[in-house]
């Protein structure tokens, strides 16, 4: 077990900075704007918490959506409190047992804990580049989420993109973000 609190606790405050401005304006996610990016946390957060307590409200998960019409005007703290909730669920011993499902797919437990956890540091450092906020990333968790993304072994361009290739001596935060398929050196540009 582990404790994801550190990074949905970093990911809540990062939401919280985004202006409205801000949510039409592009990500390292090429696909998202930074609202659609939000709007994927928010179902990625119910998703995972409904996979650590193994229910569903609909009998099954369902992929999460990155859709920033979908927000709400409450979203500020409506996800953040979802992030906080996830950390708890994740806490319970049982969570890590036996098998469960996210996105509707199948998976262990202890890897949809990795999952999640890697979810929300990356998504943590997309939503931070975006809006032009500091990011801070534990190296406890930077290199949980750099085995998990080392063993990844089928890539898909939807979840992850192409690994892209950084310098052995470089930081553990790039060497992660390069695994998930971005470009550590990323910015909004002009």
């Amino acid at each position: 077990m582990f404790d994801i609190s550190p990074a949905t606790e970093q990911l809540a405050s990062l939401l919280r900075g985004v202006g409205d401005e801000q949510l039409a304006g592009p990500t390292p996610c090429p696909r998202y704007s930074l609202g659609d990016l939000v709007d994927h946390v928010n179902g990625l957060s119910l998703a995972f918490t409904w996979a650590a307590a193994k229910s569903f409200p609909s009998g099954r998960s369902q992929p999460p959506s990155a859709d920033a019409s979908r927000l709400g005007p409450d979203w500020r703290t409506r996800i953040p409190n979802q992030l906080t909730r996830l950390a708890e669920a994740w806490r319970d011993p049982s969570a890590w047992e036996g098998m469960t499902e996210a996105g509707g797919v199948d998976l262990p437990a202890q890897v949809a804990a990795m999952v999640v956890l890697n979810e929300v540091v990356v998504h943590g450092w997309d939503v931070s580049r975006a809006s032009g906020q500091p990011f801070r990333a534990d190296p406890q968790v930077l290199a949980i989420c750099g085995e998990f993304l080392g063993q990844a072994t089928e890539r898909s361009t939807d979840a992850f993109g192409p690994v892209v290739g950084v310098p052995a001596d470089a930081p553990d935060l790039d060497r992660v973000i390069g695994l998930s398929g971005r470009e550590p050196s990323w910015t909004p540009g002009p």
